[in-house]
């Protein structure tokens, strides 16, 4: 229950500013991305308990933000037109919202306060019903005023030390555009605590997604400015098929933007490379290396499998940083930041299909929050690429920490666990079972009724070895003429599955090749406008899409996904698999 008794606490000013209002507050984080509506302020995210509250003008309470790296692009757009919350007030450092705040004040002149408290302040202010902020004080009851805060002082920014380069930018010797994404970066090391900027070789560019005027305008500011990519740079999935969405009847209000901030990035010496899962275009970071990637799965993906080196980047972030070539030294690039919180025992699984991963990725996401897991018991599973890249995507969505690693699986895992080993400091220790799994199981199939509309392949992106599947799980069979079957990949594996016969084999079962765009990002009429229900193999895309499309979700296997597509039904029976468990 909600008090307004009046107290105030001492807090960190992520980015200062003033306001107060009423408290909207949970105990989840929250994406903002495929979780919050730009244009109504709306939280969509239906698995969330805030779900259907607006956040405009008030002041959210929440631990931190989660899942995808486009939430600062959210959270400019709901800055500049006008349906942003009052203040954001988190329970530790948070980079991904915090980002959006602080290139919203550098570039547009617009900003909301966001304060991080410590953990005792924080449970305070979240069943507290009226909010003022000064800053970095947090004075909870309405009608009253800042008073003598707690005790309690949370760590204050540092100040950064910077080379003789860095200084030599931030003063304007590169030009404007380099002069703001070099504050950019700053002030982001500030937030985070890095003592100084380190170099990176490479980067992946998550803000060509046009999240609306604000994403775009973002781009032109820059590109006026004569922003420049200084290492070499990938670009993420984008809102369209670059080279179809005309033919794919995506109006020009969303096309023509959406193909206009692509080219802006290109422009700026960015490769049109448009995946979101750039692991996959065969030049992965070497082990050890530091980049700069942006896209959920891509980071833990990065961190976790290949043993590069990056943070969680945000949106806007991950073009400054590809500018400048630098970044904060903290995080991932930290190796004691790189060490598991929480160990993880999964139960011997010896029958699984691949639907077990991404609801495993999803189910270990929710119990790790914000802590790096530890996973033991996989090994004998022999998860291989495809596996890997299913789980990460589940687990990104709804955890915000940057990677996790698998014994036997994951390159750091065994030092990880030696470590732990070698540790007096005691570690959270977790067995999974049967409850755990079937409960977000059912969280990921939120359809009641059989019958499927749309078969969605391709979140991430569908590597060529999931293509070559594919196509032998349709071989000789036919698809139901009610269904529409539709595969997101990126140019390079089209291109490479066309060569080798793979396209056209797809397109007589009846599926459609989508490029450059991801499922997150599509809408109709590619989504028929008469579907009421999807299914997808993807924990990823069953979570976020009942809130991005409004329809109901089936989550199974592609074994299952094909079987869909040829009955037009799903069964709504839990997976032999998830029965056996003890």
């Amino acid at each position: 229950m909600a008090t307004s008794r009046a107290a105030t606490y001492n807090g960190t000013p992520l980015v200062t500013g003033n306001a107060e209002g009423a408290i909207l507050a949970s105990d989840i984080e929250l994406s903002f991305f495929g979780g919050v509506d730009p244009v109504s302020g709306e939280i969509v995210d239906r698995h969330h308990p805030l779900s259907g509250q607006v956040l405009t003008d008030r002041i959210l309470v929440i631990p931190g933000g989660r899942g995808s790296c486009s939430g600062s692009a959210v959270m400019l757009e709901l800055l500049l037109n006008g349906r942003a919350p009052k203040a954001l007030i988190f329970k530790r450092n948070e980079d991904i919202l915090s980002l959006g705040v602080i290139v919203g004040e550098e570039m547009f002149g617009r900003s909301i306060p966001i304060v991080a408290l410590g953990e005792e302040d924080f449970e305070a202010v979240k069943i507290s019903d009226y909010a003022v902020i000064n800053d970095g004080r947090v004075q909870i009851g309405k009608g009253t005023v800042l008073g003598t805060a707690s005790n309690r002082h949370y760590r204050q920014k540092p100040e950064i030390e910077l080379s003789d380069a860095d200084k030599a930018i931030l003063a304007g010797a590169g030009g404007k555009a380099m002069e703001v994404a070099m504050r950019i970066v700053t002030r982001m090391a500030q937030v985070q605590g890095a003592p100084h900027l380190i170099d990176v070789t490479q980067a992946h560019v998550d803000a060509c997604i046009y999240t609306g005027p604000a994403a775009l305008g973002f781009a032109e500011k820059m590109m006026a400015w004569g922003a420049r990519v200084s290492i070499p740079t990938t670009l993420n999935a984008i809102s369209v098929d670059r080279k179809r969405w005309r033919a794919q009847g995506i109006q020009e209000s969303v096309g023509a933007p959406a193909d206009r901030l692509a080219d802006l990035y290109t422009q700026m010496g960015a490769q049109p490379t448009f995946t979101c899962a750039p692991y996959l275009l065969g030049q992965p970071p070497r082990y050890g290396a530091n980049v700069a990637w942006s896209e959920s799965n891509a980071v833990v993906f990065a961190n976790s499998v290949l043993g590069a080196r990056t943070m969680k980047y945000p949106d806007f972030l991950d073009l400054a940083v590809a500018m400048t070539g630098r970044a904060p030294l903290a995080g991932p690039y930290v190796e004691e930041h790189r060490r598991p919180e929480i160990i993880i025992e999964v139960p011997s699984i010896t029958e699984a299909d691949d639907s077990f991963f991404p609801v495993l990725g999803y189910t270990i996401g929710a119990i790790a929050g914000s802590r790096i897991p530890l996973l033991t018991g996989l090994a004998r599973n022999s998860m291989n690429l495809d596996d890997l890249k299913s789980f990460g995507a589940a687990f990104a969505t709804v955890s915000s920490a940057p990677m996790f690693h698998i014994v036997g699986v994951t390159p750091e895992a065994a030092t990880s666990l030696k470590s732990l080993d070698n540790s007096s400091k005691p570690i959270e220790r977790v067995r999974l079972n049967l409850s755990n799994l079937e409960t977000e199981w059912r969280e990921l199939n939120s359809a009641t009724v059989a019958e499927v509309d749309l078969i969605s392949l391709g979140n991430p992106h569908f590597s060529l070895t999931e293509i070559w599947r594919l196509a032998s799980l349709c071989s000789e069979k036919t698809k139901s003429e009610s269904v529409k079957v539709v595969v997101t990949t990126s140019r390079q594996i089209y291109d490479s599955a066309r060569q080798e016969g793979l396209i056209a084999q797809l397109e007589r079962f009846g599926v459609q090749f989508v490029t450059d765009t991801c499922w997150c990002m599509i809408t109709e009429p590619i989504i028929p406008p008469q579907a009421s229900t999807i299914m997808t193999n993807s924990g990823k895309y069953a979570h976020y899409g009942p809130g991005l499309t409004g329809r109901s979700f089936h989550f199974g296997s592609l074994v299952a996904c094909v079987d869909a597509a040829c009955s037009g039904k799903a069964t709504l029976r839990t997976p032999n698999w998830l029965k056996t468990l003890p």
